[in-house]
């Protein structure tokens, strides 16, 4: 089948996906749903244990992270196989890889040799340290970055030790970030019409992701430690106890602070010197928390939500997933997408989370098939239907 593309925003760009695990296929992922023609490079079968980390290729993994591409297997540790991966690559405006660094050189598809064949493009890396320095021969896992981060020191409740974020976000942030490199490195090209080397890493990942923390200890010296569900610098900012479950309040600042006390009917909190100012209210926290959860405990979650947001104080409820994608907000945004796969049939799947007005990403096409698209692109670069027969037959696809 031919490339199907998602949108008209990036079709006319030719991407060489050879990213595995999560991190890579992120980034990948992001070109591929605003059409560029991503062609999914894979071991052929056999060839390298790793290549099904996530298992089944029908299970959900895969299907989020490969949609939208075109799949072809080739061998990369035979010359012929790299050979025609060069090909590719005179025709390519992106490579995407996420080998340990050391690999490419091996391969010979390090960034100055692949400059030498085309010297318009784009190669982008992700790794776990960083291209160089004390650590690159260290293999990068999302839960060593949210340690290494600072992100696990920060979460979770005092005393209770480390705790990981409940999702992989420093791979899924390093995938973004080197999506947006690549785009950035894109547009750069149209002034120079040079390609250049893109580079990303956990590290950097996780410590933008905790922001403002990072930016208290750079500025100030502070070190954050756990804090629950407390904002650490203004209150009430955090999770309370209802009749029937939990919600969340983000009255941060004097104004929504007022607009809390008139809502609860605590007018008199207003007078309490303790709770004068947003510091003020910061330091008695403990106190305000147990006064709020004492008030909160009267009505249940629905009404309090009700109630707070016809009087403009930021709230929302504590979704478990299946209920997230009961809110209608959620539906409304066409968070989940539905695709047909060929053997599964339709399926859902997370929708692209960023929209354009007039050349929108969607999910076109499920994840193919190992080496589906193989003959195809073979075709079109100029070989011979006897000639990948002899590239099949010697496991060079």
């Amino acid at each position: 089948m031919p490339h199907v593309p998602a949108s008209s925003a990036l079709s006319r760009f030719v991407v060489l996906d050879l990213t595995r695990v999560r991190s890579g296929p992120t980034c990948v992922r992001q070109l591929a749903d605003f059409g560029a023609d991503v062609i999914k490079i894979e071991p052929t079968p056999g060839s390298d244990p790793s290549t099904e980390i996530f298992g089944s290729r029908h299970d959900y993994e895969m299907q989020n992270l490969h949609r939208n591409k075109r799949s072809m297997t080739l061998n990369l540790k035979e010359a012929r196989g790299r050979e025609i991966f060069m090909k590719l690559v005179g025709r390519a405006d992106v490579v995407v890889e996420n080998y340990r660094p050391d690999v490419k050189a091996r391969l010979g598809i390090d960034y100055e040799s692949l400059r030498k064949v085309n010297p318009r493009i784009v190669l982008a890396s992700l790794s776990g340290f960083g291209q160089d320095g004390p650590y690159v021969e260290r293999g990068g896992f999302d839960q060593i970055a949210q340690g290494m981060s600072g992100i696990m020191s920060v979460t979770g409740f005092p005393e209770e030790g480390p705790t990981r974020v409940g999702g992989a976000i420093c791979d899924v942030m390093m995938g973004y970030q080197c999506a947006f490199g690549i785009a950035a490195a894109l547009l750069e090209r149209e002034a120079s019409g040079q390609g250049q080397w893109v580079q990303t890493d956990l590290l950097n990942a996780g410590t933008s992701l905790i922001d403002f923390q990072v930016a208290r200890y750079l500025f100030k010296g502070d070190v954050a430690k756990q804090g629950g569900n407390d904002h650490p610098s203004t209150m009430p900012v955090s999770s309370y106890k209802t009749r029937d479950g939990h919600i969340n309040i983000a009255a941060s600042g004097d104004a929504i602070w007022k607009r809390l006390c008139k809502v609860l009917g605590k007018e008199d909190w207003l007078a309490m010197p303790e709770y004068a100012t947003d510091p003020l209210r910061v330091k008695n926290r403990k106190p305000l928390n147990e006064a709020l959860n004492a008030v909160f405990a009267a009505r249940t979650s629905a009404e309090w939500i009700e109630a707070l947001n016809q009087a403009s104080v930021p709230c929302g409820p504590i979704y478990n997933i299946d209920q997230v994608f009961d809110d209608p907000q959620v539906k409304h945004l066409g968070i989940a997408a539905s695709v047909r796969h060929p053997v599964l049939g339709e399926i859902r799947m997370q929708n692209q989370p960023v929209t354009l007005s007039r050349t929108p990403g969607r999910v076109a096409v499920p994840t193919p098939e190992l080496g589906e698209h193989t003959e195809e692109v073979l075709g079109a670069i100029g070989y011979s239907k006897a000639d990948i027969e002899r590239l099949r037959s010697d496991k060079v696809i």
